[in-house]
């Protein structure tokens, strides 16, 4: 039974994160770290660094995710390879540091972290206007570097795509939302690649993790997650194309602030 509802919850969890990445350019893990934590301590696993584990394996799922999205997208022209090329290397660099940032906290620290970082973003999807500009042209490589460098950083740090942070400061710099969302999940490549191996390499220590822990990352959650997202992904793309995704972002937004609540909460009164 156990497993069943382990199996069953990634599984949704898994196609609701591919429909959001698809439709709004970010990984989905913003909703698969609560998804996991709570599957993982309802089945009695409680390591000194569930958090991490929660946050490992999202980031695994998101290389897929990431992949099918920015494919899909580049199919209807709307992916930037240029800026991917540009940012690309220092958002890699970022989600290297967010990693071994993240070993280094305990779990209430990283639940705490997650909480208010994804509490912030929950109120900017909610209040934030797409018309907000800080400029009419994307910085030059100095500024470029730093964003791209904290991008990856706070993404891995809490085993997201890096769109909620992407996608916002795109459209802040006048790209256009369609190509926002589909450059966005070049960017979740940059983070989930390295970010995972580096993930995968740490934690051997750790005692009391969920069967099939490998490092910090819970491998059959990651398999399950990749084609639960993999159908769902396509869905989410069609959605971001043909339909105006406002109503959608303000369901995601009030998602993402009770998930990111609770979890601030859990991390505040333990």
């Amino acid at each position: 039974m156990d497993m069943l509802i382990f199996f069953g919850v990634i599984a949704a969890a898994g196609g609701v994160a591919g429909i959001i990445a698809g439709l709004l350019g970010v990984g989905g893990g913003i909703i698969l770290v609560p998804a996991f934590y709570y599957v993982f301590s309802g089945l009695g696993y409680h390591p000194d660094q569930l958090m991490q584990i929660c946050v490992a394996t999202s980031t695994g799922t998101i290389i897929v995710t990431s992949l099918r999205s920015v494919t899909s997208h580049h199919k209807r022209g709307a992916v930037s390879l240029e800026l991917i090329r540009s940012w690309g290397p220092f958002v890699a660099l970022g989600s290297v540091t967010g990693v071994l940032a993240a070993a280094s906290l305990r779990s209430h620290q990283l639940q705490l972290v997650f909480g208010i970082i994804g509490v912030s973003l929950g109120l900017y999807m909610l209040l934030g206007k797409r018309s907000w500009r800080l400029s009419d042209t994307l910085p030059s490589r100095p500024l470029g570097a730093l964003y791209g460098g904290l991008i990856g950083f706070f993404s891995a740090l809490m085993g997201i795509g890096g769109g909620s942070f992407t996608v916002p400061l795109l459209t802040a710099y006048n790209v256009p939302p369609h190509r926002a969302v589909g450059t966005s999940p070049g960017f979740g490549l940059m983070i989930a690649i390295p970010g995972f191996l580096t993930f995968l390499m740490t934690g051997w220590s750790l005692t009391g993790k969920p069967p099939g822990t490998v490092g910090y990352v819970n491998l059959p959650a990651v398999a399950l997650i990749m084609v639960t997202s993999l159908l769902a992904v396509p869905i989410g793309v069609k959605l971001a194309h043909d339909l105006s995704p406002a109503r959608l972002r303000l369901v995601f937004a009030l998602t993402v602030l009770v998930l990111a609540g609770n979890m601030l909460r859990k991390a505040l009164v333990g």
